[in-house]
């Protein structure tokens, strides 16, 4: 720790006026791929800044900012975010934590138990939410949640033991109680009432910087993968020269050509303007940075078979470290509703009557024909108007093209599911699912395509390379579209969603697999 306070690691994001570096978010994720390689380091400073203290950041008046951010920048003080409690986990503003206002408003009474607080058995500043009551539009009173600055010094805050944890064991993760805390009403961390938007732009803005981190773990797990390999010998053959093998040294580079390409280039929109919102964007890299590293981390130790799956490696604490990916700063099962949701949300608002009118066929016949007219001729030769080809490298003509036909292909697509669901789509989580799927990968080939032409235009060192790993996965990306795109132009009997729905219905009245075994007899 006195390393990481010395080597200001403490205070990346902080302003360099406050004490901190004041690093940009393209600089920070690059310091990602280096912390990222020790998952407690990193667990352990991404708790503190990305989370714990950048709700000041974000919302805090400069009084606030003055007052904690040089200490949290030395790292004289750690910070940790407290938002999880046993009854909460996805469902943020359903946090039972209590806030009472004393009779002469300067002071909050804190009341609640969080669970899973990083940093929670060393903090000394915490980000906390809790329920306030407020009077709401109507001159109602109505309780809703509110963040705070709490410090370990204002009492009744204690910390339970640290979490016995599959993995990032070296990071300190514990339950924090609460007990009639005294909160000063200057503390509130935004306005009262209002911070559920406080939680959920603290989680936005950090999620970008996965992809990044990713990237540096898979670094350097492939390159003793690739050791392995060259040095192993097998049925009188290198391990390098099977196709089997080869297959996966393959696929982990473009996973993490995608995802190291998917983050910068997020870090660096972040970079471009004063209050972006890369919400979306941040979580599409989140969703599949997590899944891609979990994937090419059981590749890795895939190759190098038992050895690793032996403590005296490192594969298998990779292994368990990397799992938590999927599960913090929003579950990927949370996130891929928010990413298809807020997609269709926008699209249903911008084609709202058009949309209205496809619903009422018997009273709009002549739109309907026009409509599957122009979906027909634009699935055997879409009319390419955005010329993606203009932009990048010529050698990637070919794949521009393709990403503009899945994007005008995908507004189609888009536009039949709001016209079949409506405003039920909310409850089409398979569907929405898909979208949310077909977005990632766009994204994905929008990222890698931008960098490969890059790499080529300025001729760094294995460009051409980088034009393989680019071509191929946006080949691979194409494929999981079309599949993604024709099953949303199907019904549930069709595409097997109702078949899933009534299984997982069965499994649940049963408590659990209700298949009887195949040795049973009925006589």
């Amino acid at each position: 720790m006195e390393v990481l306070r010395e080597l200001g690691l403490f205070g990346q994001l902080i302003p360099t006026e406050y004490g901190g570096l004041g690093l940009t978010a393209t600089k920070y994720a690059r310091v990602s791929e280096a912390t990222s390689c020790d998952g407690a380091i990193a667990m352990t400073l991404a708790a503190h800044e990305a989370l714990g203290l950048k709700g000041i950041l974000l919302v805090g008046t400069e009084k606030q900012k003055a007052k904690y951010l040089p200490r949290l920048a030395k790292g004289e003080e750690v910070a940790a975010f407290c938002l999880t409690e046993p009854s909460s986990g996805s469902d943020a503003a359903s946090v039972q934590s209590s806030a009472r206002l004393s009779d002469d408003k300067q002071t909050f009474y804190l009341n609640g138990s969080k669970i899973w607080i990083t940093n929670g058995g060393i903090a000394d500043v915490f980000t906390v939410f809790a329920k306030t009551e407020i009077i709401n539009e109507q001159g109602e009173k109505e309780k809703r949640v509110t963040a705070f600055i709490v410090e370990r010094e204002f009492g009744g805050v204690t910390s339970g033991p640290p979490q016995d944890k599959l993995g990032v064991r070296g990071s300190n993760t514990c339950e924090v109680h609460f007990n009639n805390t005294p909160v000063p009403a200057e503390n509130v961390l935004g306005e009262v009432g209002h911070g559920f938007k406080v939680a959920m732009k603290i989680l936005s803005s950090s999620r970008y910087s996965t992809g990044a981190a990713g990237a540096g773990i898979l670094k350097k797990l492939i390159g003793l993968t690739a050791e392995h390999a060259i040095s192993r010998t097998q049925f009188g053959k290198k391990l390098y020269q099977f196709g089997l093998i080869q297959e996966k040294f393959a696929r982990m580079a473009m996973i993490t050509y995608a995802m190291e390409s998917m983050s910068y280039l997020t870090a660096g929109l972040m970079d471009m303007f004063e209050e972006p919102d890369m919400s979306l964007e941040a979580a599409v890299v989140k969703i599949f940075s997590s899944e891609g590293c979990w994937w090419c981390v059981n590749e890795c130790l895939q190759i190098v078979g038992a050895m690793g799956y032996s403590k005296d490696n490192v594969f298998e604490r990779y292994w368990r470290d990397t799992r938590v990916m999927m599960l913090f700063e929003g579950t990927n099962e949370i996130l891929r509703q928010y990413v298809g949701l807020a997609g269709l949300q926008y699209a249903g608002k911008q084609h709202r009557s058009h949309i209205k009118r496809l619903r009422d066929p018997w009273n709009n016949v002549g739109l309907i024909l026009t409509e599957k007219f122009k979906k027909r001729m634009g699935n055997w030769k879409p009319w390419l108007m955005l010329r993606l080809g203009d932009h990048l490298h010529p050698e990637l003509a070919q794949e521009a093209d393709g990403l503009e036909m899945i994007i005008l292909r995908f507004k189609n697509s888009v536009q039949d599911v709001l016209k079949k669901h409506g405003d039920e789509i909310i409850n089409e989580q398979l569907d929405v699912k898909r979208v949310a799927d077909i977005v990632v990968d766009i994204y994905a080939m929008t990222a890698c395509l931008g960098r490969a032409s890059r790499a080529i235009c300025i001729g760094l060192r294995n460009h051409d390379h980088e034009m393989m790993l680019c071509k191929t996965f946006c080949r691979e990306a194409r494929k999981r579209i079309d599949n993604n795109l024709a099953m949303l132009a199907l019904d549930k009997c069709e595409n097997g969603d109702d078949n899933i729905r009534q299984i997982a219905e069965t499994m649940i009245k049963n408590k659990g697999y209700a298949a009887e075994h195949p040795l049973t007899r009925n006589w």
